[in-house]
């Protein structure tokens, strides 16, 4: 398997985990709960097809991250490959869950997705013992679970750090140009405090990476990381980062502000304060706005 590709589908198994890092949702009562959620939720496997591993897969993946880390997370080819081989008490609780809650899967459907999700491989079992095996479960349960918005505030500093940015003053430079300036900040969800913060002329992914090393520099590494769904917030780049740092990342839904309001909130405040007291003739550079934006801050 490609690495490029191998590294994908890590992500995507973080992505059905990366939750319980933070502690276990306080929608669920268990984790077992919350991995039969996570199941009926599925995911966007790597290769376009959406999937809904078993419980039980994505429990033994949980583990493996607790051990390894993501490099835990990443598929290794099986030593026994070519080889005929049963279904095994795992497997049979993928085909279960699958033929339960979606039972109009046929048992062709339901083999292409225990290959898609590396599950099986096609050299080792068929998909007419998939089919035999459907035909003798004797009954078959449905389960519903309702999927409720997920709170995301913390009691305790360092858990959730929000993150977004606001349009700043225009800057004139020495050459007589006119420049937007892009404010970026990290806010702390519990104790309000301003983690990391700067200007910038672009509000784009690069600097926003700058923020946040500066800001787990000073202050370590924070559970989660709350931002919008804007393009320079959400990309593989960003999770794959937060999967290494041992950190997750949750994306505001349009329209459901959440912790976004509180950064928000700060700019505005910082906007009535700080930006109204600016007298722009006096700087012509970003180093020394950004002087002026610490001393404010107070960083």
């Amino acid at each position: 398997m490609k690495q490029e590709l191998a590294q994908d589908i890590a992500l995507m198994r973080y992505s059905m985990i990366s939750p319980l890092i933070v502690g276990l949702p306080d929608e669920y009562k268990s984790k077992e709960a919350y991995f039969r959620a996570a199941s009926a939720r599925g995911a966007l496997h790597p290769n376009g097809s959406f999937i809904h591993p078993a419980p039980t897969s994505i429990k033994r993946w949980y583990q493996h991250y607790q051990k390894n880390g993501f490099d835990g997370l990443l598929p290794s080819s099986r030593s026994d490959e070519g080889t005929s081989r049963k279904i095994h008490p795992d497997l049979e609780e993928q085909i279960r869950y699958l033929k339960t809650n979606y039972p109009r899967m046929s048992a062709a459907a339901i083999f292409r997705q225990l290959c898609d999700n590396g599950s099986v491989n096609r050299n080792e079992l068929s998909e007419s013992t998939v089919n035999r095996f459907l035909n003798s479960l004797a009954r078959k349960e449905r389960t519903t679970n309702n999927q409720d918005m997920r709170r995301y505030e913390r009691a305790h500093a360092n858990e959730v750090w929000c993150g977004d940015s606001s349009v700043g003053p225009y800057l004139k430079t020495e050459d007589g140009r006119k420049h937007k300036v892009y404010v970026i900040a990290l806010i702390d969800d519990a104790s309000r405090y301003i983690v990391g913060i700067d200007v910038f002329f672009n509000d784009n992914f690069a600097n926003l990476m700058s923020v946040m090393k500066s800001a787990v520099a000073k202050f370590g590494v924070p559970k989660l990381f709350n931002f919008d769904n804007g393009s320079s917030y959400k990309n593989k780049q960003m999770d794959l980062l937060a999967a290494r740092i041992g950190s997750t990342v949750h994306y505001d839904q349009p329209y459901t502000p959440t912790q976004k309001a509180k950064v928000e909130r700060w700019f505005r405040t910082m906007k009535d304060q700080w930006m109204a007291g600016l007298d722009m003739r006096d700087f012509h550079t970003l180093e020394e706005l950004r002087g002026s934006l610490y001393t404010y801050v107070n960083i």
